[in-house]
Order: C-alpha cells, then structure tokens, then sequence
C-alpha cells in the first residue's frame, strides 16, 4: 500500500469517527434506529489488510466510540467480532466474484456484492451491541425490531456516503 492511499484510508478512518462521535451520537429515528456509521472504519480497509492489524484497529476504534457513549467496552466488542469476521466474508466474496479483485467499495464491487458483503457484517455488529446491551431476555422483540432498523439505517447511510465519495 502507498503513502497516498495510507492517508486516504486514514482520512475516512477520521471522517467516520468524527461523523458518528459529534453528529450521529444525537440521531435516532423512532426510538429503534441507530445509526453506527463508524463500523464503515473497518469494513472498508483494504481486503489484504492484515489480520491482526485489522483486529487491533477493530478494537481501538469501537473503544474510542465507547470513551465518547461511556459504554463500557460494548462497541469495542462489537467492533472487535467484525474485524474477526470480515476476512471470512471477504475470502467468500473475492472467491464466488472476481479472484483477482481486492478493492472493498461500492463502486469497485457494485450495488448487489457490496451489499452481499455489507449486510451480514453490519447486522452482526449490531446483533452484538443490543444483546450485550439488552443483558436478558424480557425485551427480545423490541431488540430484534431495533436491530433490524438499525441494520437498515446503518447501511443506507454507508451506501450514502459511498455514492458520494469518489472513486
């Protein structure tokens, strides 16, 4: 990887964190849908990023998120389990599409791929902050309901930010 596009990722690294920490933190539709833009952080490297970098980047990212929620470690936990699925899912989707491809995009991979790609990940995030959140059975249809409009939100808005990033 170059200096340029090792700054260009840095870059959007920044971008989402400031995104979701300052402006994301307060917008909640609903009462169900939670927007967690920042996930893009991770799922959006590079497909030959190394594994463990990738886990440790995982990591510090969802523990800077949960320093500004005062969550206790829920973000970074989330985050941490999608940085150690995401090589699983890339594997899978650089196998069944194209072998030679390696660029993680909207505009790389096309709509249905990136959203192949997009989908379970995100849902996974989620599914893991609201059951760790929720801690027992009593609401677990109010949680899935969150979960699923939180997915949909989530995604929308990385699909977003996508159209309007170059390529």
């Amino acid at each position: 990887m170059s200096l340029r596009e090792i700054l260009q990722y840095s870059l959007w690294f920044l971008l989402y964190l400031v995104l979701q920490i300052l402006i994301l933190r307060n917008v909640v539709l609903f009462d169900y849908s939670f927007c967690f833009v920042y996930v893009a952080c991770i799922l959006l490297l590079p497909a030959e990023t190394n594994r463990t970098l990738l886990l440790v980047l995982g990591f510090l990212t969802g523990l800077i998120v949960d320093v500004f929620y005062n969550t206790l470690g829920m973000h970074a936990a989330a985050s941490t389990l999608v940085a150690y699925l995401r090589p699983f899912l890339v594997r899978i989707q650089l196998e069944a599409k194209n072998p030679d491809r390696v660029e993680i995009g909207l505009h790389q991979m096309g709509l249905g791929a990136f959203l192949s790609f997009l989908i379970p990940l995100v849902f996974v995030h989620h599914a893991m902050l609201f059951f760790v959140e929720m801690s027992h059975l009593g609401m677990i249809l109010y949680t899935l309901l969150r979960i699923a409009a939180s997915t949909l939100f989530t995604t929308l808005l990385i699909l977003l930010l996508q159209l309007f990033s170059s390529k």
